[in-house]
């Protein structure tokens, strides 16, 4: 494992939700790259959060479920809390996204003075995307596109790097699978500067089984209907 982290003091944020059995060996990954993660525990049942504290997280506890939006909603804020944070990222607890990624977007923002970096799995070639899961996630790119100008290859992937000027201006009121539109939303209204870079998901059977499985197509789906119906209202 390589052992490089970003120079910029970053945070890495993590919602979870009932990760007992995998959070441990995410951060442990995460920790080789990241000296900062904030993990947010989103009204678990199980003993996720005191796992990622013994793991060295720090754990900010919802008493309830209120959904991934609203996690990292409260992550992020507690990230800019701390003064010397540069950059937050925004990261799955599920084990499906690479920490390497991360760093390596971490330092993308630096080299290239950007606001944002959004991961995308559709700048290289590969076959990871389960077919039925591609055709969806073309189809939000498409829509994304459309409706915000927004030159992307990846409409709904949730490893992102804001700089702290942009996670300061980012609020996010969607607090379920919405806020992914929402980020993309704010990008475009405020002409934050930004770039993709290429990442890999892994999808597990735990992480498919935790919401990969073809029903969080439908969350897409109504994440784009109910983004046209704000447009037009």
């Amino acid at each position: 494992m390589r052992h490089d982290r970003p120079t910029a003091p970053t945070a890495l944020v993590i919602p979870m939700h009932n990760e007992a059995s995998v959070i441990s060996g995410v951060i442990a990954a995460a920790r080789a790259h990241f000296a900062t993660i904030i993990c947010v525990d989103d009204g678990s049942a199980d003993d996720c959060a005191a796992l990622a504290r013994e793991a060295g997280a720090i754990v900010v506890r919802h008493p309830t479920n209120l959904g991934q939006g609203a996690a990292l909603e409260t992550g992020i804020r507690h990230a800019l809390r701390l003064r010397d944070i540069e950059y937050v990222v925004t990261f799955d607890a599920d084990g499906q996204h690479d920490v390497r990624d991360a760093a390596s977007m971490v330092r993308m923002a630096q080299d290239l003075d950007l606001q944002v970096v959004l991961g995308s799995r559709f700048l290289e070639p590969t076959g990871t995307v389960p077919a039925h899961r591609r055709a969806v996630l073309r189809a939000a790119v498409r829509f994304t596109r459309s409706t915000t100008g927004l030159d992307v290859t990846d409409a709904h992937n949730g490893l992102r790097v804001l700089r702290r000027d942009a996670a300061e201006r980012i609020r996010l009121r969607l607090h379920g699978m919405s806020h992914a539109s929402e980020i993309l939303n704010v990008i475009a209204r405020e002409s934050f500067s930004y770039g993709e870079h290429p990442v890999t998901v892994t999808y597990t059977s735990y992480s498919q089984a935790k919401g990969q499985r073809g029903y969080n197509a439908l969350n897409i789906l109504y994440d784009l209907a109910l983004h046209r119906l704000r447009a037009a209202a």
